[in-house]
C-alpha cells in the first residue's frame, strides 16, 4: 500500500469560537508537525451569517444549512484525492435535523473516513439515532475520548469493538510550574486562584460555584475566583449578555464582588496556558453528566492542576484514582468544602498535582497525532480489505481490470431444452427441470454480452431460450408459465406477475440488441403481445421488471400503448413509494424482499428516459437508503438477508445472502451515477461487485473465475456450494456490466453531463 500523503479534517477552526474549533486546529497542527511531508488541509463549517479570517489551512468552507455545499466538498475532497478524511462530529455544527446534512457529504467520499465524536447520546431521539447511525455506516473508524464513549457505541448503536478507538483529547506539552510567576503576570500575587474557563453558558454550572464562594473566602480570605472565557456565539445570538449580567448580579448579592473576577474574552492557547499555571485549583462545574469531553478538564489536567469536577462521563475517568476530587452536581456546599480543603492543604494539593502531571503525559499533542496518524493508516488498510477485488483495485471509475467473462459453467448448464434451474454444488440438477425466470435471464446475458463487446454465446443456445419463452407463452391465460419438470412438462397454467415482468424485460432488451434481426423483430412481437397484462398486476417487482423491459423496447419501436403503460407503471411505483415511505422507512413496500434495488434501477432508467425528474428523485432516495442498510460498518456490501423476507418495517437480518441482490445493485448503482454523478455510486457498484469475489462478512470468494460459476449465496457459518442458474447468472450480467462501465462508462460528455445535473437538480 502507497504511504499516507493527504489528509483533510472537517470541523470547524480558529477564528472562528468554539471547543470544535479549538480541537481541530490543535490536531491539524500535530498532526502536521507530526509528519511535515504529509499534506493536510481542512474543510470548514460557517455558521449562518458569519465570516472569518482563516489561514491557510482552511482550503473549503461550506455554509451549514446549505446542502449544496456539502456536496460541493465532497466533490472537492474527492478531485483532490485525499488518502483519509477526518470528520470532527458534534451535535448543532451542521445543517439541518441531529446535523443530518453531513450525511450527503460522506455518502458522496471515495476514501476511508475517520470519524472522531466528541458526543455520544446515551438516549438519542429517533432522528439522532438515525443520522449517527449513518455517521457510523459511512465511517471506517470511530474515534472517542473516553471509554464511556466506546461503552455506548456498543449499546446504542451496536458498533463492532474492532472499529472503534479510544483517544484521549490532546494537551499542550508544557513544564510543570508553580503559579507565583504567573500570577505575578496578571495581577494575582499574594491570591490563591480558583479558575475556571470555557466559553461561558448555563450548562457549565458557574452559579455553582459562586455560591460557595463565601464559604471558601471563609476559610481561604485572600481566594478568588476567575472565569475567563466570552459568552458561547450561540447564547450572545439569541440573548444577548443576559446570562454573564446575572451571574454578575449574583456575584454583587453574595457581597463576593472582590473575589470574583470576570475575563470577557476568547484568548489564544499561550495567554490561555498562563491563565491555566497561576491557578491553584481548576473548577468544571459542568450539570450535564453526558459530556464525554472537555477541552478545559484535559488541559488543566495536563498542566498538573489540582481539579474539583462534578462527574460527568469525562471527568470520572480522568480523576479516578485521586488524580482529582469529584462532586454532586448543583451542590454548592459539596464544591465549596472541596475547594477549601485543598486550598488549605498545601502537600495534600500538590500530590494530586503530580498524580495528574504523570498520568497526562501521553495526552500531549505530540501523542495524540502519532494516534490519529496510525488510526488514519489502519482505516486505510481496513478499506484496502473491505473493498479488495483480486483484479479490481482502486475506485471504479479509475477503470482497471476485472475478471475474464468466462461461461464454461454457463453452458454446461444448458440442455437441448434451455437452462437448468439448479446444481448439486457444479453438477447440473435435473430433478429441478427449467424456470422461465432463469431463461430470461440467460436471453439478458445473451443480449448483454452483445451489447458490451464481450465474446458472444453459441448461436443455439441463444435460440434454445428464445424458444423456450416462447414455448412459455400460454395464449389461453395471456401470461407466461414459469415451471417445467425435465421431461418438458409444464408445471402450472401460468407463472407469478414477477417472471412475467422479468420475462418482458429480457424480451425488450433482445428486440433491442441481439444480434440476429429476426430474433428481434420476434422479440418485439411477443413483448407487445405479453405486455397488456402487466396493467392489472399488483407487485412492484413485475412492474419494475417491466419498465426495464420498455425502457429498451420504446427505443426500438414507437408503441403508443407501451408509452402509456410505461407513465402508469413508473406513476405507480412512485404513489407506492410515497404511500410507504416515514422517516426512517425509504422504500416501497413494508418489506424488503429479494431484487430490491431492481425497483430503484427501474425508475432511474425511466425517468432519465422520460425526463421527469420526480422519477429520479425516488429512485436515488430509496436507492440511497437501500445501500446504507446494504453496508456494513466495516465497508462491506451485506445484500438483504432472506431471514428478513416478509418482516415488516425492520432493519434486515445478515443471513442468507444471495448473488441476486448484489447483482441487482451493481446495475442499479450503476443506472444511478449515469443520472447523478457522484463516486457514492460507483463505489457502491463496486463494493457490491466485490461481494461476489471475497469482500463479504465470511470473507470468501463465491466465484470460479475460470468456469463462471457462482456459489447459491452465504449462511451464517458457511458458503452454499451449489452453483445454480440464478446465482451464476446474477454475477455474470453483474461482471459483464462492470466491465463495460469501467471501459467506457466514464467517456462522457460535457452535454451529458450537464443533462444529467439538470435531471438530479
Amino acid at each position: 500500500m502507497k504511504p499516507l500523503k493527504r489528509v483533510a479534517l472537517i470541523g470547524n477552526h480558529l477564528p472562528r469560537r468554539c471547543g470544535i474549533a479549538t480541537f481541530t486546529h490543535d490536531l491539524h497542527r500535530s498532526i502536521s508537525t507530526a509528519r511535515p511531508c504529509l499534506e493536510t488541509c481542512v474543510v470548514v463549517m460557517n455558521d449562518p451569517g458569519a465570516t472569518y479570517d482563516y489561514p491557510a489551512a482552511v482550503r473549503f468552507q461550506i455554509p451549514e444549512e446549505t446542502i449544496v455545499g456539502y456536496a460541493n466538498a465532497a466533490d472537492f475532497l474527492n478531485t483532490e484525492r485525499f488518502d483519509v478524511v477526518c470528520l470532527q462530529h458534534e451535535y448543532g455544527i451542521f445543517g439541518d435535523e441531529a446535523g443530518g446534512h453531513i450525511v450527503e457529504l460522506l455518502n458522496r467520499l471515495s476514501m476511508p473516513i475517520v470519524t472522531t465524536l466528541h458526543t455520544v447520546l446515551p438516549a438519542p431521539t429517533p432522528v439522532q439515532h438515525k443520522v449517527m447511525g449513518k455517521i457510523i455506516a459511512r465511517s471506517t473508524t470511530l474515534v472517542v475520548m473516553a471509554e464511556k464513549g466506546r461503552e455506548l457505541l456498543r449499546s446504542v448503536h451496536d458498533v463492532t469493538p474492532q472499529k472503534i478507538e479510544v483517544i484521549p483529547h490532546g494537551i499542550p506539552d508544557f513544564p510543570f510550574l508553580e503559579a507565583h510567576h504567573a500570577k505575578a503576570k496578571f495581577g494575582f500575587s499574594g491570591k490563591t486562584v480558583i479558575l475556571t474557563f470555557g466559553l461561558l453558558s448555563p450548562s457549565k454550572g458557574i452559579e455553582t460555584v459562586i455560591d460557595a464562594m463565601p464559604g471558601i473566602v471563609e476559610c481561604c480570605p485572600n481566594a478568588v475566583y476567575v472565569i475567563l472565557g466570552a459568552t458561547h456565539p450561540n447564547l450572545i445570538r439569541h440573548q444577548g449578555e443576559a446570562y454573564r449580567e446575572g451571574l454578575i448580579t449574583r456575584v454583587w448579592e453574595l457581597g463576593m464582588q472582590n473575589h470574583v473576577v470576570f475575563f470577557n474574552q476568547f484568548v489564544d492557547q499561550a495567554t490561555l496556558l498562563d491563565f491555566i499555571s497561576m491557578c491553584d485549583v481548576y473548577a468544571t462545574p459542568y450539570l450535564n453528566e453526558a459530556q464525554m469531553t472537555s477541552g478545559t478538564l484535559a488541559y488543566s489536567f495536563g498542566l498538573g492542576k489540582a481539579v474539583v469536577s462534578t462527574p460527568y462521563w469525562h471527568a470520572r475517568e480522568l480523576l479516578d484514582s485521586g488524580r482529582g476530587i469529584l462532586v454532586p452536581f448543583g451542590d454548592a456546599k459539596a464544591i465549596g468544602l472541596e475547594i477549601a480543603a485543598l486550598l488549605t492543604n498545601d502537600v495534600r494539593r500538590h500530590a494530586m498535582r503530580k498524580r495528574a502531571y504523570a498520568a497526562s503525559r501521553s495526552m500531549t499533542w505530540t501523542q495524540t497525532a502519532k494516534r490519529y496518524l496510525a488510526a488514519f493508516e489502519a482505516s486505510r488498510e481496513t478499506s484496502r480489505i473491505g473493498n479488495r477485488a483480486p483484479a479490481a483495485q482502486g475506485d471504479l471509475r479509475e477503470g482497471g481490470t476485472f475478471p475474464e467473462l468466462r461461461t464454461g459453467h454457463f453452458l454446461s448448464m444448458c440442455d437441448s431444452t434451455g437452462l437448468l434451474q439448479h446444481a448439486v454444488h457444479s453438477i447440473p440438477n435435473r430433478a429441478h427441470g427449467y424456470c422461465v425466470d432463469d431463461n430470461a435471464r440467460a436471453l439478458l446475458l445473451s443480449s448483454a454480452l452483445a451489447t458490451f463487446g464481450e465474446a458472444r454465446l453459441p448461436e443455439p443456445v441463444t435460440a434454445r431460450f428464445a424458444a423456450f419463452i416462447q414455448h412459455a407463452w400460454n395464449p389461453d391465460t395471456h401470461r407466461f408459465r414459469n415451471f417445467m419438470s425435465y421431461d418438458r412438462q409444464w408445471l402450472e397454467a401460468q407463472g407469478s406477475e414477477d417472471s412475467h415482468g422479468r420475462t418482458l424485460w429480457a424480451l425488450g432488451e433482445c428486440a433491442r440488441n441481439d444480434t440476429d434481426p429476426s430474433r428481434r423483430r420476434w422479440a418485439a412481437a411477443l413483448f407487445k403481445t405479453a405486455l397488456p397484462a402487466v396493467e392489472h398486476f399488483r407487485s412492484p417487482r413485475s412492474w419494475a421488471f417491466t419498465l426495464l423491459g420498455l425502457d429498451a423496447y420504446c427505443v426500438v419501436v414507437g408503441d403508443l400503448t407501451a408509452s402509456r403503460m410505461r407513465e402508469l407503471l413508473a406513476d405507480r411505483l412512485v404513489s407506492a413509494f410515497h404511500a410507504t415511505e416515514t422517516e426512517d422507512w425509504h422504500w416501497f413496500e413494508d418489506v424488503l424482499a429479494y431484487d430490491n434495488a431492481r425497483l430503484s434501477q427501474a425508475l432511474l432508467r425511466t425517468g432519465a428516459a422520460l425526463k421527469r425528474s420526480p422519477l429520479i428523485k425516488v429512485g436515488l432516495t430509496s436507492l440511497r437508503w437501500l445501500m446504507e442498510l446494504q453496508t456494513t460498518g466495516h465497508g462491506y456490501f451485506r445484500p438483504v438477508g432472506t431471514e428478513s423476507f416478509g418482516v415488516v418495517r425492520k432493519a434486515p437480518r445478515a443471513f442468507d445472502q444471495q448473488p441476486v441482490e448484489a447483482g441487482a445493485a451493481i446495475s442499479a448503482c450503476i443506472a444511478a451515477w449515469r443520472v447523478n454523478d457522484s463516486s457514492q455510486w460507483t463505489t457502491g457498484a463496486k463494493r457490491a461487485f466485490d461481494w461476489f469475489l471475497g469482500s463479504n462478512d465470511l470473507q470468501t470468494s463465491l466465484v470460479d473465475p475460470d468456469t463462471g460459476s457462482c456459489l447459491d449465496g452465504l449462511h451464517p457459518d458457511r458458503p452454499n456450494q451449489n452453483r445454480g442458474a440464478e446465482s451464476m447468472l446474477s454475477y455474470l450480467l453483474g461482471l459483464a456490466e462492470i466491465r463495460q462501465f469501467a471501459r467506457a462508462g466514464m467517456a462522457t460528455s460535457p452535454a451529458e453531463l450537464a443533462h444529467k445535473l439538470a435531471l438530479s437538480a
